[in-house]
């Protein structure tokens, strides 16, 4: 039987729950789905660039008091499963202890497997949402789970970085929500801070914090490609609208230098938008000026994705909120064997009452995961899988009652071998 990793530390103990369940907050419903408001929705919620358990902002019920001790033995109901692809199985369970019932739906992926894949998947740009399902079937996945957390409402954006094993580098932070799942140059899956490398060729001064982003870190200088999608004028400033500048660069030359931000515009070669310090910067280069910017991955990984939080890392569980329930994602990779575990909690329902983000990170390492991160949770937690009849499927029971409309996904495709 494998060790048991660390518990949780005295702080999460200071944190639990002290009284009743109080009521979900319905104020942020996810019927404000997507990136997108053009599509008849409600309006959006308001801009959140730091969630803690959802994209949505939602608040979640509290945990209701219980001994550590009534909680460890849950029991389970309602097991099945089987096998979606050569080396993809799916389980899902019910349990009920001293909190309440909770179902979870597990995909267990051994990447090893030969014409077995996990890949970052999106819908091409980076502001582009769409429900899991649609996402998946770009690649004709087998398998996938929502991603990272995002803009939601708003530029629809990722907030942290991704990396697609053909497209390369999609969007990243030079430091901030690295927290990643990812799989590295020999082919392994591993989870750990992966901050982005980025620079002006001989221009050390001019200090890079974002490709892609939400918004440009203030002080610095976001990248801007065609891949963001159309712009997004002041909302990646963050509403700044002054000591604010944005530089075209085509064909490795300075085209347009300007103090104003353009929106839903086409992003033809560079968009480099500067804030304060950064606008400066940029605000001295002529046109016709030779700039080259270069961006990686440190270790350069074939594919990542990030989470806003490891819940295990290290040997230590490090999640320490153990009051409020949500829906939840997470990836997790078990170092003995080598497999990836992906996990989506339903919540925010009658028969699942959700999990804090303690009870992830201990479910977790009771499946055998060495590392854990937590991915985008709430209404945009979605599972999609081949069923028993082999067709691609919702597995899980989003508590919006439909596919919300995500940013991204970690996506098993299958090739049979030649």
């Amino acid at each position: 039987m494998r060790t048991r990793l660390l518990s949780v530390s005295l702080a999460a103990c200071l944190l639990a729950a002290t009284g009743p369940a109080l009521a979900v907050d319905a104020g942020n419903d996810a019927s404000q789905a997507g990136g997108d408001t053009g599509r008849g929705r409600t309006p959006p919620p308001p801009r959140n660039l730091d969630p803690e358990h959802s994209s949505d902002g939602a608040r979640g019920p509290i945990a209701g008091d219980a001994p550590r001790w009534a909680r460890r033995t849950p029991t389970q109901t309602s097991r099945v499963g089987w096998q979606v692809a050569p080396g993809v199985t799916f389980t899902r369970w019910s349990q009920t202890d001293a909190r309440g019932p909770i179902t979870a739906h597990l995909l267990t992926i051994d990447p090893s497997t030969p014409g077995l894949r996990i890949d970052y998947a999106s819908m091409g740009q980076v502001r582009r949402t769409a429900p899991v399902r649609d996402i998946l079937a770009v690649d004709h996945a087998v398998a996938g789970v929502n991603g990272d957390f995002y803009d939601i409402g708003h530029t629809g954006a990722p907030l942290g970085l991704g990396k697609d094993r053909q497209r390369g580098l999609l969007h990243a932070r030079e430091e901030g929500w690295n927290s990643a799942f990812f799989i590295n140059r020999r082919g392994g899956a591993r989870i750990g801070d992966l901050p982005m490398q980025a620079k002006v060729v001989g221009r050390p001064d001019m200090e890079i914090t974002n490709l892609n982003s939400p918004f440009v870190r203030p002080g610095g200088i976001g990248i801007y490609t065609p891949r963001w999608g159309r712009t997004a004028g002041y909302g990646v400033t963050q509403g700044q609208r002054k000591a604010v500048r944005a530089v075209t660069v085509v064909n490795g030359r300075v085209r347009t230098n300007k103090g104003k931000l353009s929106k839903d515009e086409p992003i033809k070669g560079l968009l480099l938008i500067g804030r304060g310090p950064g606008a400066e910067k940029l605000r001295k280069l002529d046109k016709g000026t030779r700039l080259r910017v270069r961006w990686t991955l440190h270790n350069r990984p074939q594919m990542a994705i990030s989470g806003n939080h490891f819940l295990v890392h290290e040997g230590i569980i490090r999640a320490v909120d153990d009051r409020e329930m949500h829906p939840r994602t997470a990836v997790g990779v078990d170092y003995d064997t080598g497999e990836v575990l992906l996990l989506v909690i339903d919540g925010r329902q009658a028969d699942s009452r959700g999990y804090t983000m303690v009870e992830l990170a201990n479910l977790m390492v009771d499946l055998g995961a060495d590392e854990a991160v937590n991915l985008d949770g709430g209404g945009s937690s979605t599972m999609v899988a081949k069923n028993r009849k082999g067709n691609m499927a919702v597995l899980n029971d989003p508590s919006d009652g439909f596919q919300r409309w995500v940013a991204n996904a970690v996506e098993v495709t299958y090739s049979p071998p030649s």
